[in-house]
C-alpha cells in the first residue's frame, strides 16, 4: 500500500506546493528557517500565554534568499472558526515574537514575519481516506 501514496500525492496540488525543496533553497537560508521554528515554538510553549495558541504547532518556515521575510506554516486542529483565531493570535503576537527572535538570534535583522495555515494534515487525512477506499484492509482471514 505505500507505493501508491506517492503517486496519489502528485495527484492533488500541496499546500506547500510553491515551496521550493531544500536542495534548491541556499543553505543559510535553510538554517535560518529552522532556527525561527525552533525559537517560535519555544516561546508558544514557554513564554506566550495567549488561549488562541493552545493547540497552535509551527509545521515549516521559509525564510526569503534575502532574509528579509520568514513565512511561518502552522497548523490548528479545529473547525474554521478556531483556525482564524490561532491565526489572529500569532498576528497579535508578531511584535513579541519579533523582540525574542531578535534577542536569541545573532542576525542583523529579524525578518518580518508572515503567518500562514498549513494544510498538509487535512490533505493527507484526506489522500490517505481515499487510498482507503480504493484498496480497503482486509482482516486476516478475510478472503
Amino acid at each position: 500500500m505505500f507505493f501508491l501514496q506517492p503517486i496519489a500525492y502528485r495527484l492533488l496540488p500541496s499546500p506547500k506546493a510553491n515551496m521550493p525543496s531544500n536542495s534548491s533553497r541556499p543553505k543559510r537560508t535553510v538554517q535560518v528557517g529552522g532556527l525561527i521554528q525552533q525559537e517560535i515554538s519555544e516561546l508558544l510553549v514557554r513564554k506566550i500565554k495567549d488561549p488562541r495558541l493552545g493547540l497552535v504547532t509551527i509545521t515549516g518556515v521559509e525564510v526569503s534568499p534575502d532574509l528579509k521575510l520568514a513565512r511561518v506554516y502552522f497548523s490548528r486542529f479545529g473547525n474554521p472558526d478556531e483556525i482564524r483565531q490561532g491565526l489572529e493570535g500569532l498576528r497579535s503576537a508578531t511584535g513579541f515574537i519579533k523582540r525574542e527572535l531578535g534577542q536569541r538570534m545573532k542576525l542583523r535583522r529579524v525578518p518580518d514575519l508572515e503567518f500562514v495555515h498549513d494544510t498538509s494534515f487535512e490533505y493527507g487525512d484526506r489522500i490517505e481516506s481515499l487510498l482507503k477506499d480504493l484498496f480497503p484492509v482486509k482482516e486476516p482471514g478475510e478472503i
